[in-house]
């Protein structure tokens, strides 16, 4: 059985999406693609012989669409995702869900609503060598983790005029780690302790952001995570997860343009990191996409491998740190909590 879908986003990342479901995802087809940029979903659309929508309710309302993916920009997400939702589609989100937890609430009440299945855009959690850290955890065999250390620099910033309305790095950037963190441990964060400073680009700073940062997780069961970020490493992208116990760790490690090695009387030398996101994770975007099918095809009951609540968590963790770089001290995630409810 083919699970059709509505590509919504023709940009960089849902133009990736919409070509991986056309032609590398077995089982999966786009009917239906729409951008609010009529040009780009004309082009998307033409490469892949989908038709172009009018509107958001054309794309989810369609007979011919089984699933809508959701690769627009943030602040559309929660809108598009409602519409979806009521329109009785499965749905597969980008990260964030957005940088409004009030937002964020009211798109998974409607899907709770609806009752249909979603899955939100942490790759990371597919990625071959990071899933084997967490398979080595999740089955003792690191026995019991002291400590998680996850390593993530990207080889340059992004555009400023990206940096200015991106959320933070925290929200940009650092919420991949903060998600694997949970992954990871398989638990759940209660304390935050982060510090921010700009060393890359001080244009950055004038944005109203920080390039580089430390943050120190506390976790429900009692496990520390650290996470080192960086907006440049000159020797590319760097990608790095370690969770170390009691019987010993479990490591991902860098992925190089291909795997060879030098060794000569003056050294080892070997070729130069991956230096873009799109390459490092292709694998993951991949099996991403195999494990929405299964998802969707296991039907009600199933459990999502990237649920609405692991899409909440680091945007509420990301709102601890930024309070916690800012006052200089811990924030417990009661405190973000109890401060949304009251909201």
């Amino acid at each position: 059985m083919t699970t059709r879908f509505a590509v919504l986003g023709c940009g960089r990342i849902g133009k990736m999406h919409a070509e991986m479901l056309a032609r590398q995802v077995p089982g999966a087809s786009v009917s239906v693609v729409f951008d609010v940029v009529d040009a780009a979903a004309q082009a998307v659309g033409a490469d892949i012989g989908a038709r172009v929508a009018t509107s958001l309710a054309d794309a989810v309302t369609a007979d011919d669409v089984d699933a809508v993916a959701i690769c627009t920009s943030t602040d559309t997400h929660v809108d598009a995702m409602v519409a979806a939702a009521e329109a009785g589609k499965a749905i597969f989100c980008e990260k964030p869900i957005s940088l409004d937890i009030a937002e964020v609430d009211r798109g998974l009440a409607a899907v709770a609503a609806a009752r249909v299945p979603l899955q939100i855009g942490f790759n990371r959690r597919f990625d071959p060598s990071h899933k084997a850290v967490a398979d080595a955890v999740k089955h003792g065999a690191v026995g019991d983790v002291h400590l998680v250390n996850i390593i993530s620099r990207d080889p340059g910033p992004p555009p400023i005029e990206y940096i200015k309305v991106s959320g933070g790095i925290f929200n940009d950037m650092t919420i991949h780690d903060f998600d694997m963190a949970r992954y990871v441990t398989g638990s759940d964060v209660v304390e935050v302790y982060a510090k921010g400073a700009v060393r890359v680009d001080p244009a950055i700073g004038e944005a109203g952001d920080v390039d580089t940062a430390v943050v120190l997780l506390t976790h429900a069961n009692g496990v520390l995570t650290t996470i080192d970020n960086s907006r440049r490493a000159a020797y590319g992208y760097d990608q790095r997860v370690e969770a170390f116990g009691s019987n010993g760790k479990a490591a991902s490690n860098n992925h190089h343009d291909f795997n060879a090695v030098l060794a000569t009387d003056q050294g080892f030398r070997q070729p130069p990191l991956q230096n873009f996101f799109l390459e490092r994770y292709a694998r993951s975007y991949l099996d991403q996409w195999d494990a929405f099918m299964a998802y969707v095809a296991a039907g009600s009951g199933a459990q999502s491998p990237a649920s609405g609540a692991d899409g909440r968590a680091p945007l509420v963790i990301g709102k601890a740190a930024l309070r916690s770089m800012q006052e200089n001290r811990p924030v417990a995630i009661d405190e973000i909590d109890a401060q949304e409810n009251q909201s």
